[in-house]
């Protein structure tokens, strides 16, 4: 039964002890779930559930992870794109979770001493098993992300071979040494703790993603045609750059990906919603579903 459905249900704890501790309805379709969390605290996810999952108490749903960047929210795949409309004739379960202003989806080290925050284990654990035990997800999964978001796409896909059936990457932090990633408590000294800097980057985890459906977006950072006014932009060409080593990683190691170098296009949400559009259907051709 769904956490939202009764307010004497108590819902179940993931093993670690974290908890849904409030729902809100936002909208038909969309809910805010407030977890606290032994990994990161209290924090957000954003859901939006598919047409029919109230009626339907006994299905489990296949669920579309979509990732946010840096510096924004769980709230942004809903303010700044159709996603809601996009999804609406499908069965997706969509989930939007918290990553932090800069938290770049990882476990942080923290000078060797581990602990919070630790967004890998809320994400791929916590925040799963809640889902499976709450809210009817089910063991089908695929993964997608903007930016910071991107790179979480990557390495979680990488990370935990057989949770993910596909991942997609827009914009994408692909090369973390390029990304001017400054927080030595994240993952130490790029020299000193180089195993675990090469652990989070896409680039040198290209190998572990080998058998999914992968998809790749991003431009060339000149003015394009969804926001043509805007000059250039310096971040969208570093990211393109970052690309290039990641798609080169790919093919060293054998690897298929659908790539959209698009060419003209900045560092803007136009181009990520467009991209969500363009790998829809890989992502759902993954689960099985139809697009």
């Amino acid at each position: 039964m769904p956490a939202s459905s009764a307010s004497s249900v108590v819902p179940d704890a993931a093993d670690d002890g974290a908890r849904i501790v409030g729902v809100a309805r936002v909208d038909d379709r969309t809910r805010d779930l407030t977890i606290d969390s032994p990994a990161v605290g209290t924090q957000r996810v954003r859901l939006i559930v598919p047409r029919g999952f109230e009626a339907d108490t006994s299905r489990r749903w296949p669920v579309l992870y979509l990732l946010h960047g840096a510096s924004d929210s769980y709230i942004s795949w809903t303010r700044s794109t159709d996603v809601a409309a996009l999804t609406a004739s499908t069965n997706l379960l969509v989930v939007m979770p918290e990553a932090g202003d800069h938290g770049y989806y990882s476990d942080w080290w923290n000078g060797g001493t581990g602990g919070p925050p630790m967004w890998e284990t809320f994400h791929i654990v916590e925040l799963r098993q809640l889902l499976e035990r709450n809210w009817r997800a089910g063991d089908k999964r695929v993964v997608a992300g903007l930016s910071m978001g991107g790179m979480g796409a990557m390495t979680y896909a990488a990370r935990h071979p057989g949770m993910f059936l596909a991942a997609a990457s827009f914009s994408g932090v692909v090369d973390t040494p390029l990304g001017g990633v400054r927080d030595r408590a994240m993952w130490g000294d790029p020299r000193a703790q180089q195993d675990i800097w090469r652990d989070h980057n896409p680039t040198d985890l290209a190998p572990k993603l080998r058998g999914l459906p992968l998809y790749v977006s991003y431009g060339d950072g000149s003015p394009g045609p969804l926001e043509p006014a805007i000059g250039i932009d310096a971040l969208e060409q570093r990211i393109a750059r970052e690309n290039e080593h990641f798609l080169a990683a790919l093919r060293d190691a054998g690897i298929a990906v659908t790539v959209d170098a698009y060419g003209a296009g900045t560092h803007s949400w136009p181009y990520w919603e467009r991209a969500l559009h363009r790998s829809m259907p890989l992502l759902l051709e993954a689960l099985g579903e139809q697009s």
